[in-house]
């Protein structure tokens, strides 16, 4: 996996695609051009950082339709749509479907490269959250079904002689576990155990 970021540009117009990647390459972005949404589909990989700059209307597959499809996927570069005049109503619905800009052609290098550093950003902090998200994930993955229980119940703000009580074992039970389910996740004190579960469910909400 590379950990510089793309800027993927699909245009099915050979002379717009070239001087965008002429652009980018201009303020070291790397570049990657696609002629259609089918040519970047056979060559996406969500793990590789970037952000999509995209032509709404093209050959075969659309912008819109190239989106949609996207919007499937856990993990996906921003996108940045381009559009000639008569395209404005569907670049503003790409833009309502999660799209960071859209600007008319022609448009103005600096706002181009504006709306990308700009998206570039935004994909480096999803990519930040999920392998936090990630990294909570694999330490929950090693609690066992009972520690898990005795997790929810930490969460709930029960005290020990409570979780003891609601589950029908010992308190010292319930601390024993307890000690566990602090190590596995990797939390010194009960205020940073809520922080890692506050966090894990945040991001979580943030991906519904």
């Amino acid at each position: 996996m590379t950990t510089d970021p793309n800027v993927f540009i699909v245009d099915d117009d050979d002379e717009v695609r070239a001087a965008i990647a002429l652009l980018m390459e201009s303020v070291g972005l790397d570049v990657r051009s696609y002629d259609s949404a089918q040519a970047f589909l056979e060559d996406f990989d969500p793990q590789r950082p970037g952000c999509l700059v995209l032509d709404v209307r093209m050959r075969g597959m659309s912008g819109l339709e190239l989106q949609s499809h996207l919007a499937q996927q856990p993990l996906y570069p921003p996108i940045v749509i381009i559009t000639g005049h008569g395209d404005v109503p569907m670049a503003v619905r790409a833009v309502q479907a999660g799209a960071i800009d859209f600007l008319e052609k022609p448009f103005n290098d600096q706002a181009l490269l504006d709306a990308v550093h700009q998206a570039l950003s935004v994909d480096e902090h999803r990519r930040g959250h999920a392998l936090q998200r990630a990294e909570i994930n694999r330490r929950l993955d090693r609690l066992t079904p009972r520690e898990r229980e005795i997790l929810d119940q930490i969460i709930a703000g029960k005290r020990n002689k409570v979780i003891a009580y609601d589950l029908g074992i010992s308190q010292s039970t319930v601390e024993a576990h307890r000690a566990k389910v602090m190590d596995k996740l990797g939390a010194s004190s009960l205020s940073e155990l809520m922080r890692l579960m506050f966090k894990h469910t945040k991001s979580d909400q943030e991906n519904v």
